[in-house]
């Protein structure tokens, strides 16, 4: 496990299979022939329809996948070709699945925002041909002379390429003489067959025949943080509020929320996301709990969005001003953070958009103008919009505002139900937006059905939440993940929120704080970009009876927090966040989505998975494994034997390697079968690192 490499600042990719490139052309075909020489399907990345470009983040190990074979048992090579966004080509040689479907595959990191293109690259490969009926022939004593003959030649026909090195030439000329010397035995003959240094030349210069070109595709590559980032999300309202001598409380603002960022980044997290921070409506304003009852003072929900003092493109009074919001960005950034704002395309009935723009909404045959619901859901304090009164208009106006948010330092968008707008409102917004700023990051916060979930992400938004919060049992969680890491990866990143102002799932209510810890191991390592709502750290977990909900939701209220006398008192889990966080940094492996394999184990309530990154495509130049073996039952304590697939990150079946917990600092000696005990309400989860073979 101790390989390194030196990567190169100048390349803008990475990879363990790159190869020269070298210019090809293809094998002439009939024109009534659409099938290339040498057959190819099924290439990845790609997006169900072939109608939107797949997606991949700076620095992500993206996998170029395709079928390809070819009558007979002759040998074939495949290879990809990219062309970076700025020009730069390169070559990369995809090896064999050896899954018994024709699929080849390689990984590839490209390293630089913009539009990749690629097309894959198939031929019948002349030596690999020739080495494996050498290999069959010459050891049974068939056809000896003329395999040995056979190969001289090709060696003869490899020297005089131009470009290869004169290295190469003379290594293949003395290969090409002890095959060709009737006075060398078959056993040397042999040997030469199978020596990996001869097979090493062809395989980054191969002699290639009935060359086929696939079509080209493109890959559309966005900044690391639209793929891995740590969220934290609070209510600048609460960060500060205080009660005032007559038992009114004075809400928190831009300035007394900003002294609570240096805490977030001591944390680890790197995106601050706000809910809306605009003007809220009086017009059936909800109070506590979500009550169509309110008294004087009671906040409302942000959500309800618009009242005299502006609408979607103005700060709460209460918060401050423009200036205090920039200042807040400022302060945020300069302590590594940036700062993520909510975009919800809805209004209050106070909002200016009714008066100014009434067709903008859709109008109920009594006059009135419809309420949002989510039966049996309903939102008195909310007017959704009608996309179709004006779609111009609306996108106009939209766009205004984004253009706008942008113009105050923020380029990350946390989008509210977007699976309620349509999706060509959402691909033409994303579009337009990310010609202009290509760092603009939207989430999209869309609990909803596969179909327009999924949608949602090939149309363009760089982020999703995703069912994670009820997705529980060891069972539930190695199908998702695995879904998430090798079914959707070519155009959905999930954001794994372990908790919202809206979700309390049953696991946190009963699951006490080994269910806390669980949920925060598991969204942490299992993928690059995972999130956090404030008072998860606090262990808030009743909920409002009957309901998914945390009881007095800040939604609709100030909450009052000691985050610094919680931490003193050894209440808090921040310590805990702070690790996941120091690890995942640490730790190129966490920051992937796609190399995520699952293991076993004898017990169903103890789930195993790996995330391995090889020493070419990590940044640093070495590789890196993690080994996360988590306890999923919150009430128990659990002793089993795991068992892992060790060849899936470089180790020998049978091999013994050290593995550090990085939760502990606990260092054993593990290999393929390994026994494990797990108290959840001690430490339910192993974060293991692997340190070296032995």
């Amino acid at each position: 496990m101790a390989t390194t490499t030196t990567p190169s600042p100048e390349l803008p990719w990475r990879s363990a299979a790159s190869i020269p490139v070298r210019p090809v052309k293809p094998t002439p075909t009939s024109r009534s022939v659409v099938t290339p020489r040498i057959p190819m399907a099924l290439p990845h990345p790609s997006v169900p329809g072939g109608r939107f470009r797949p997606s991949a983040y700076v620095g992500e190990a993206v996998p170029f996948t395709v079928t390809a074979f070819r009558e007979g048992h002759d040998r074939i090579g495949v290879q990809v070709r990219l062309f970076s966004p700025s020009g730069d080509e390169s070559l990369h040689r995809l090896s064999p699945l050896n899954d018994g479907f024709d699929r080849w595959s390689t990984l590839v990191a490209p390293l630089e925002q913009g539009v990749w293109r690629f097309r894959f690259e198939s031929f019948a490969d002349d030596f690999a041909t020739w080495e494996h009926a050498a290999e069959v022939k010459i050891a049974a004593g068939v056809d000896v002379a003329l395999m040995r003959e056979m190969g001289a030649q090709l060696f003869d026909r490899a020297r005089g390429e131009k470009k290869r090195p004169g290295t190469d030439k003379d290594r293949l000329y003395d290969a090409a003489r002890v095959l060709r010397d009737p006075d060398v035995h078959d056993d040397t003959a042999l040997q030469i067959v199978r020596d990996p240094e001869i097979a090493a030349l062809f395989e980054a210069r191969p002699l290639m025949g009935l060359v086929s070109v696939g079509r080209d595709a493109e890959l559309l590559v966005e900044r690391e943080r639209a793929g891995a980032g740590a969220w934290y999300e609070f209510f600048p309202r609460s960060e500060g509020a205080r009660r005032a001598e007559d038992g009114s409380v004075v809400s928190g603002t831009f300035r007394t929320a900003a002294e609570r960022i240096p805490a977030v980044s001591d944390m680890g997290f790197d995106v601050l996301y706000l809910p809306p921070i605009h003007p809220i409506g009086q017009t059936n304003r909800k109070g506590p709990n979500n009550t169509l009852v309110t008294e004087p003072g009671d906040p409302g929900s942000p959500w309800a969005i618009g009242a005299a003092a502006g609408g979607h493109d103005t700060v709460h009074p209460d918060l401050g001003t423009l200036e205090d919001f920039r200042a807040f960005v400022r302060t945020a950034r300069d302590n590594g953070i940036e700062v993520a704002l909510d975009l919800a395309l809805q209004a209050s009935p106070d909002h200016p958009w009714v008066a100014e723009h009434p067709e903008w909404f859709t109008t109920l045959p009594d006059g009135s103008i419809a309420f949002a619901e989510n039966p049996p859901k309903k939102y008195q304090d909310i007017y959704p919009v009608n996309f179709d009164n004006d779609p111009e208009g609306i996108r106009a106006e939209v766009l205004r505002i984004v253009r706008h948010w942008i113009a105050q330092g923020v380029t990350i968008f946390r989008v509210d139900n977007p699976h309620t707008k349509p999706l060509q409102f959402w691909e033409w917004l994303i579009a337009t937006v990310s010609a202009e700023e290509p760092d603009a990051v939207f989430l999209a916060e869309a609990f909803t059905r596969p179909a327009p979930l999924q949608g949602l992400a090939m149309a363009g938004f760089q982020q999703s939440y995703t069912y994670f919060t009820w997705r529980n049992t060891r069972e539930e969680l190695e199908e998702f993940l695995t879904g998430l890491a090798h079914e959707t990866d070519d155009f959905l990143r999930p954001n794994l929120f372990v908790n919202t102002p809206d979700i309390l799932t049953e696991y946190l209510q009963f699951g006490g704080r080994p269910a806390y810890k669980i949920r925060a191991a598991l969204a942490a390592t299992a993928a690059p970009t995972y999130g956090v709502y404030a008072g998860y750290e606090l262990f808030e977990n009743v909920a409002r009876p009957g309901s998914e909900e945390n009881i007095d939701n800040e939604k609709y209220e100030y909450k009052f927090r000691d985050w610094a006398a919680a931490e003193a008192a050894g209440d808090s889990l921040a310590p805990y966040l702070r690790m996941l966080n120091g690890a995942r940094r640490a730790h190129p492996a966490l920051r992937q989505l796609r190399n995520l394999s699952v293991h076993w184990s004898d017990d169903d309530s103890i789930l195993v998975y790996s995330k391995h990154l090889d020493a070419a495509l990590s940044p640093d130049g070495r590789s890196d494994t993690i080994i996360v073996v988590a306890n999923v039952d919150p009430h128990s304590a659990r002793e089993t034997t795991v068992h892992l697939d060790t060849t899936v990150f470089g180790v020998e079946p049978g091999a013994e390697y050290e593995v550090e917990d990085l939760v502990t600092g606990q260092v054993w000696t593990w290999a393929d079968h390994n026994f494990v005990r797990l108290d959840a309400f001690v430490e339910p989860v192993h974060i293991l690192h692997v340190k070296e073979n032995r």
